[in-house]
């Protein structure tokens, strides 16, 4: 019978920092920016131990240093992650099963087998032996069973989310434990009273598609009913984006100012753009004013393009759509590729 499987590492990040110091296993761990917890920068991604104290991805490195005071705090090190990925990758590669790569930490495994129990320890216990870490392995009909699945089995176990106890898991948690469904989506739902699973599995299409569009509506209450694709591709993971940002030590209040460190950012991404090879055909910036309130806004070039020129003044158009008389303690710009149909 064929399988989806889905291979997460856990606390993947963290993990890595962990195999390179063993004298931090047990400890909480904190990584992000450059591991100064007084600096300004967002935690990148936090430890077991560090977790249970509120510490979570996205949060200020300042206020996980007050939740944990006695976390360590460590550099990010995405060539040392990317390495590591890239071996665990290529551990999957090694049995007879087809690998889509998700990202650093996941991945998506097409296989054939009479016990796909069987052949996710055989995956867990591979990537523990080539690279020391640890990951839970979600076992479905189709990807976003597979997805879901591996969230009952972490840390480090197995799961089994298919046709035959979809409904007996799934039907009474909140419409935003399925893969797809974020917290705006959420509230959308709730207003049409729809809050669990089971609900949005039996909502009225016309109503759905009213609320969110021909498109999105039906593939709501698709996602209701644990419906999806389970074609898995061994087309190597492509990125959709490239991004950089900065978050400044001192608040930037001068509109000049800004404008100078989005023309640096956009050069930095411009080369991105160069080195992968592909033309941007989308551009935004991202503000972060103070305290915290973040904004995006983004436009979509004439034809896309790799010159700097054309994606520096495509970004400084983005920052004229903000109203920039409030100060700024991050900015960031992102160009993003062709959607491939």
């Amino acid at each position: 019978m064929k399988w989806v499987l889905h291979v997460d590492l856990d606390q993947f990040i963290a993990a890595v920092e962990i195999a390179r110091r063993p004298e931090l296993r047990g400890k909480p761990v904190v990584v992000g920016g450059n591991g100064d917890p007084a600096e300004r920068a967002v935690v990148a991604t936090a430890s077991y131990e560090a977790r249970e104290f509120g510490v979570h991805s996205g949060m200020p490195l300042r206020i996980a240093a007050k939740r944990c005071p006695e976390a360590v705090f460590l550099p990010s090190d995405p060539a040392a992650y990317l390495e590591v990925s890239e071996r665990v990758m290529a551990t999957l590669r090694e049995f007879p099963v087809v690998v889509e790569v998700q990202g650093w930490d996941e991945a998506f495994v097409g296989a054939t087998a009479d016990d796909p129990e069987a052949l996710a320890a055989d995956l867990r216990a591979a990537v523990a032996r080539d690279t020391g870490l640890s990951c839970a392995v979600g076992i479905g009909d189709n990807k976003l069973r597979a997805k879901l699945a591996t969230g009952f089995g972490k840390p480090g176990g197995i799961f089994r989310l298919t046709q035959e106890n979809w409904w007996e898991v799934m039907a009474s948690r909140p419409t935003d434990a399925l893969w797809g469904i974020g917290g705006k989506t959420t509230k959308k739902l709730a207003e049409l009273g729809i809050s669990t699973v089971l609900d949005l599995a039996g909502a009225d299409v016309a109503v759905l598609a009213a609320r969110f569009g021909p498109k999105a509506g039906p593939w709501l209450r698709l996602l209701g009913g644990g419906i999806s694709d389970a074609e898995v591709s061994a087309t190597p993971y492509v990125a959709r984006s490239r991004s950089r940002e900065t978050t400044f030590q001192q608040d930037l209040t001068d509109p000049a100012a800004m404008a100078a460190e989005v023309s640096t950012l956009a050069k930095r991404v411009a080369q991105d753009v160069l080195d992968e090879g592909r033309p941007a055909a989308r551009v935004a910036v991202k503000v972060r004013f103070v305290p915290f309130m973040t904004h995006t806004h983004s436009v979509t070039l004439p034809e896309p393009t790799s010159d700097a020129a054309e994606l520096d003044r495509a970004a400084q158009e983005v920052l004229g759509m903000f109203d920039l008389t409030r100060a700024v303690r991050l900015l960031g710009v992102r160009a993003e590729f062709p959607r491939e149909d």
